[in-house]
């Protein structure tokens, strides 16, 4: 857990601060702010061209979902691993 207030010895007084710090400002540009939406037209022109449901991918679901050795022994086993070897995030007192 991250302390709400640093701790004493690393305390800056202001009476120290005042005499050796130097406040440097940078220049502020002249430009005014702009916005480019040109990529997110190209988002939304490429997410039209693509239908919502692609027919050959429901196919693999389908083939993948009525094979009984889908997914194998071996993928389950490295799943189940990784799994069991994962920490406990609801153990942790941080």
């Amino acid at each position: 857990m991250i302390p709400s207030t640093p701790p004493p010895d690393r305390t800056v007084r202001p009476d120290v601060l005042a005499g050796t710090t130097q406040i440097h400002h940078r220049a502020k540009s002249a430009r005014p702010d702009q916005l480019s939406t040109a990529s997110a037209a190209a988002l939304d022109d490429s997410l039209a061209r693509d239908p919502e449901i692609r027919p050959a991918e429901v196919a693999r679901a389908r083939a993948l979902v009525s094979d009984p050795s889908y997914p194998s022994v071996a993928i389950m086993k490295r799943v189940a691993q990784q799994i069991v070897a994962a920490p406990d995030l609801s153990e942790d007192e941080s």
